[in-house]
């Protein structure tokens, strides 16, 4: 994306959506549509004036997150639409079973804006739409018959863009499900649009279960004061908010930005809890970073941030197979026999020789 167009210098009035947005806008170039038009065939484009209002140079880490790219359009030979395996897990409409004690409830696939990375890019846009009333009530009760799952992950699309009132139902609906101990709500609408997660939207979160947030933040300028406001709405209810992160090239992939977003989040009252490698949904390549390198680059934070600020690596094993850590490893066999621990300062050092 080239970065001589000089972006706009007041925020749009509302979210951009086509090519035609985005020239008025001037995050693109007029030789540049006749590519993106090709893109738009596929993908959504949605950057709400909230987030467009943070991109300082189309290529700059915001913008390279939500600004279509022609690179879209070419699909490398590791890349799958379906890259976690979603469909073939997903018993019935709105429900995505991988794990035993837990499962997926996607009761929309529409979000605030579309992300050019997203592992979901294939499904999610404003054809999506919500689950309606019937298939909304056949998730629940999938859910409603098996007893063993006691965790309900609200994903999509994005939860958030729901109604108070059809939120709030959701929440009466699982209330009511003795075997459910936990609900987890994955948004970036808190980032992406502010304003939607008001008073009466974290009211609606409001629930005798336990109840967290997870907030999808790739880069420490997406914390504002309005997005860091939508977030107080739900801490002070009581609601612990986590963080989860997509390592990106050209975002987040040097020491001093991913330190920068793990710092963000701690100050904003945000545990970050993943950061995922990317998934190969098609056309993401641009945004690959090997897990090799990844390894290497949170290493080097390691006694550099504070542990609360340190955020579980992992990898979602394509195919559906789960998702496992890929952290740096700080502890080696050596050939004396003992186990020798590697310092932050890069030292290695034999431990004592255990017992048993």
């Amino acid at each position: 994306m080239a970065s001589a167009v000089n972006p706009p210098l007041t925020p749009p009035p509302r979210t951009l959506r086509n090519v035609a947005d985005l020239l008025a806008a001037g995050l693109i170039t007029p030789a540049q549509a006749p590519g993106l038009e090709q893109v738009a065939k596929d993908y959504a484009t949605a950057i709400p004036p909230a987030f467009a209002n943070l991109i300082e140079t189309p290529d700059d880490p915001i913008g390279r997150q939500v600004i279509p790219d022609a690179a879209e359009c070419e699909t490398d030979l590791t890349e799958d639409p379906d890259p976690i395996g979603d469909d073939a897990l997903s018993p019935v409409p709105g429900i995505v079973h991988r794990y035993a004690d837990r499962a997926l409830l996607k009761p929309l696939l529409v979000c605030p804006l579309y992300c050019r990375f997203c592992f979901r890019r294939e499904h999610v846009g404003p054809g999506g739409g919500v689950l309606d009333d019937a298939a909304l009530n056949r998730a629940l009760e999938w859910l409603r018959t098996h007893p063993d799952i006691h965790e309900v992950v609200m994903t999509g699309g994005d939860p958030l863009m729901l109604s108070p009132r059809r939120m709030r139902a959701i929440m009466v609906a699982l209330e009511g499900m003795a075997h459910i101990h936990t609900i987890r709500i994955h948004s970036r609408v808190p980032v992406a649009d502010p304003d939607r997660l008001d008073e009466e939207m974290a009211a609606a979160l409001e629930t005798s279960r336990s109840m967290w947030l997870v907030v999808h933040v790739n880069h420490a300028r997406e914390l504002t004061p309005q997005a860091r406001a939508a977030i107080r709405r739900v801490q002070v209810r009581a609601i612990p908010v986590l963080g989860q992160s997509v390592l990106l090239r050209g975002v987040n992939d040097t020491p001093d930005a991913l330190e920068a977003l793990l710092r963000a989040q701690v100050a904003t009252r945000i545990r970050p809890y993943y950061l995922h490698q990317l998934d190969p949904a098609p056309g993401t390549a641009r945004f690959h970073v090997p897990i090799r390198e990844g390894q290497r680059l949170l290493a080097s934070l390691r006694g550099r941030v504070t542990g609360i600020a340190w955020p579980t690596y992992v990898i979602d094993i394509p195919g559906g197979h789960g998702k496992v850590p890929i952290a740096p490893d700080y502890l080696h066999e050596g050939p004396d026999g003992y186990l020798h621990a590697v310092a932050p300062d890069g030292t290695i050092h034999r431990l004592a020789r255990e017992h048993g």
